[in-house]
């Protein structure tokens, strides 16, 4: 173990020397290679990512956060979503290190991103007509591993004056398991805790544009991110600290968040998300944004940073079960409605006439206001029923018919 252990870590060093983007593509090609078999959370592959990780955390020198031997939390895995993928009861875990603050060591920066990925699909899958097929998860969610890794290696380089947290979480795709099992049992003071920054599907950017989430949850964040420079970046900063990614375990605590984003496509949560379609420049970029951001945030006193609410505190993540349109959400959209990012082929909202770009605004007599009442809504659905679909279509309301 001990001579495997090494060549890992002979391999990561070099990669650093690289430079960024061969980093990262090292990074993300082995998580998600079909050796790892999806990183399904509670699976044996899931377990040799979690060590690969660690084995990083130790070359470079990250403190143990959650004891003082091991990077490692465990946490069984439980609930709907765990069921239906046959891991009830099965051992997880987090993997969680630190670079201690050189001037408050007792105020922290917690950086996050999920490692576990689809597995071979099944009920997470977008592809829900096949048979269960390898699902690489290299966006979704390698690349933030992979961005994680290298933030890390950054801070153990440089430290920041506050104690900065990384955090791979693993769970994510059954629910928030991980990142709400670790906001649960976190130790140190909740005001102490500057802010949560989250790395999720980082790895495509396209024509500059990235999402920030979570811009409402804190007072400073704003003017924070204005006084980053943009350089190539197309930023859309969005309010919402909510949503179905890790951030909103922590949220829900009233901890301000980020969720760095760039962006669904076709490939999201198919056997096509994988490491060639990967855009590693546009990832350095992201991921540059990113240290800026938390060398900002490490100048501020967690008194002058004030939580905002921005979304509600008991919308759960969005579970993919019950009936379905076969559609991907745009997780960019602001306005009021849920927007199509994309139909699936072969899908029920295809059969049905809706649109890539369409805008759902009710069903039946329920207002659809977003995507969490959409979700909410449609869990109120059964195969069978009949539901009237209105939609805004290039400025003109249509109603279809679908029956599921």
């Amino acid at each position: 173990m001990l001579l495997v252990g090494l060549l890992l870590l002979n391999c990561q060093t070099s990669a650093d020397k690289k430079g960024t983007e061969p980093f990262l593509q090292e990074h993300i090609e082995w998580l998600s290679s079909d050796e790892r078999a999806g990183r399904l959370a509670g699976s044996q592959q899931e377990a040799a990512a979690a060590n690969y990780i660690s084995d990083f955390y130790l070359q470079a020198g990250l403190l143990p956060f959650v004891d003082s031997e091991s990077y490692i939390q465990q946490f069984v895995l439980n609930g709907p979503m765990v069921q239906a993928l046959g891991m009830e009861n099965h051992i997880s875990r987090n993997v969680v290190g630190a670079v201690e603050g050189t001037e408050y060591p007792g105020r922290f920066i917690i950086v996050g991103a999920h490692y576990d990925g689809q597995g071979k699909g099944g009920i997470i899958s977008m592809e829900t007509n096949t048979d269960p097929v390898l699902h690489n998860s290299a966006d979704d969610n390698a690349s933030g591993t992979a961005g994680l890794m290298w933030l890390a290696g950054q801070f153990a380089e440089n430290p920041a004056k506050s104690t900065v947290i990384f955090a791979a979480f693993s769970g994510e795709e059954m629910g928030l398991l991980g990142s709400e099992y670790f906001a649960d049992q976190m130790v140190m003071p909740r005001d102490s805790v500057l802010a949560m920054i989250n790395l999720d599907m980082i790895g495509r950017l396209d024509d500059g544009q990235l999402s920030i989430f979570g811009t409402g949850t804190a007072n400073i964040w704003d003017d924070l991110i204005e006084g980053i420079p943009a350089d190539s970046l197309r930023i859309t900063k969005i309010p919402d600290g909510m949503g179905s990614s890790d951030h909103a375990s922590f949220s829900r605590t009233g901890i301000p968040v980020l969720h760095y984003f760039t962006g669904t496509h076709e490939d999201y949560h198919r056997p096509t998300d994988t490491a060639d379609k990967i855009n590693y420049r546009g990832m350095e970029w992201v991921l540059n944004h990113t240290k800026q951001t938390i060398r900002s945030l490490d100048t501020y006193h967690p008194s002058e940073i004030l939580f905002n609410e921005a979304g509600s505190r008991d919308r759960s993540p969005t579970v993919l079960e019950g009936v379905t349109l076969g559609v991907v959400p745009d997780y960019n959209f602001s306005g009021a409605g849920f927007r199509i990012a994309e139909v699936r082929s072969g899908s029920l909202a295809e059969e049905s006439g809706i649109q890539d770009g369409d805008v759902i605004f009710r069903m039946n007599e329920d207002t659809i206001a977003d995507i969490y009442s959409y979700m909410e809504t449609l869990s109120g659905f059964s195969d069978g029923d009949d539901v009237i679909i209105y939609i805004l279509r290039n400025g003109s309301e249509i109603d279809l018919a679908v029956q599921f």
